[in-house]
């Protein structure tokens, strides 16, 4: 054998043996969302993107993604809260996006949870408020949530957290699965049913605008329920994890006033079996200054994810931050 061909030789099987070591280090991390029609699908690709930095990628320092080296993060489209704390329980996940509410009910086995409580939820991030849309068709209006009685109702998909909170506010106004006809559809689902009049209202929990009612808005036209003062005290009383809090006029084009609404905050969730530095490396990766950039970007409520609010509400779930989590936070003083 020439020289040539023994450096050859040599050159290929170094090649082969750093394209081992690459697929060894790489690691897939899956992010459970919602339906393509919500707000968790989008902000969890931006999440995934900004998190991740696959073998063979520039450095940070060069020009390249912040994530965290060999990282492949997938956001999925699931049935949103309840699915996604369900698959990072069992392991079938990574890591998820849930409102507060499903996530303290799970964690603490309430609600729908009881007798099956999921206590190896941890909490990444609080990341933004979800208001709580109860969209009509044009021109229609309710004078209480009691008017629901004998319609038909999209209360969102079986098992979310959205469809939890719902009936127990609903069951607060003598409105329930017996005097209703309800259907249990994602938020692009029931927009297209309120579409083609097959539904008269429907709820659905999620930062604005959000793209299945931006749609309705600019075709057949829609109308939001504007909560009452009462309605709104009393869904906060039931659901304490649902606040005061308002969308503005102009958010839907076609909706030109001020709807009062109920929110939730929507939180970035992990299993507390995950490895610390995996964990601690995706959260420092999800507050660089590229992870700033796509969420100021990609998405209109990315703006509202911001590491000042990054703890907001935490203690009053009940569910402990990851131990990785928490060791960025604590690093940076946001933790004492």
């Amino acid at each position: 054998m020439t020289i040539f061909k023994k450096l050859t030789a040599a050159a290929l099987a170094c090649t082969m043996l750093t394209g081992a070591a690459a697929a060894q280090d790489m690691t897939f991390f899956r992010i459970g969302t919602g339906g393509a029609g919500g707000t968790y699908f989008p902000i969890g690709g931006i999440i995934a993107n900004a998190i991740s930095n696959p073998p063979g990628s520039r450095e940070c320092g060069e020009g390249g993604n912040c994530g965290v080296p060999g990282l492949v993060a997938m956001a999925q489209s699931t049935n949103a809260s309840a699915h996604n704390v369900n698959a990072i329980q069992n392991g079938q996940m990574e890591a998820g996006l849930s409102g507060a509410a499903t996530l303290h009910f799970a964690y603490h086995g309430k609600g729908k949870f009881e007798g099956n409580a999921k206590p190896d939820l941890r909490v990444i991030a609080n990341l933004y408020p979800e208001d709580l849309h109860l969209v009509l068709p044009e021109g229609q209006k309710l004078n209480g949530l009691e008017d629901l009685k004998g319609k038909r109702v999209g209360i969102a998909q079986a098992g979310s957290g959205t469809q939890i909170a719902v009936e127990l506010i609903l069951g607060d106004h003598g409105v329930n699965r017996d005097n209703m006809d309800e259907a249990e559809l994602n938020n692009s689902q029931s927009a297209e049913r309120i579409a083609d009049g097959q539904l008269d209202a429907y709820f659905y929990a999620a930062g604005t605008p959000v793209a299945a009612m931006i749609q309705l808005d600019n075709t057949k036209g829609m109308e939001l329920h504007n909560w009452t003062e009462q309605e709104i005290a009393q869904a906060n009383a039931t659901v304490p994890y649902y606040i005061p809090s308002q969308i503005p006029a102009g958010t839907y084009p076609g909706v030109d006033y001020d709807v009062n609404t109920v929110a939730v905050s929507g939180m970035l969730v992990t299993n507390a079996n995950m490895d610390e530095e995996l964990i601690y490396g995706i959260t420092k990766a999800m507050w660089s200054d590229t992870a700033r950039k796509l969420l100021d970007n990609g998405h209109p409520k990315g703006k509202s994810i911001t590491l000042e609010t990054a703890l907001d509400g935490i203690d009053g779930i009940g569910v402990p931050l990851h131990p990785g989590a928490e060791r960025f936070y604590r690093e940076i003083g946001l933790l004492k």
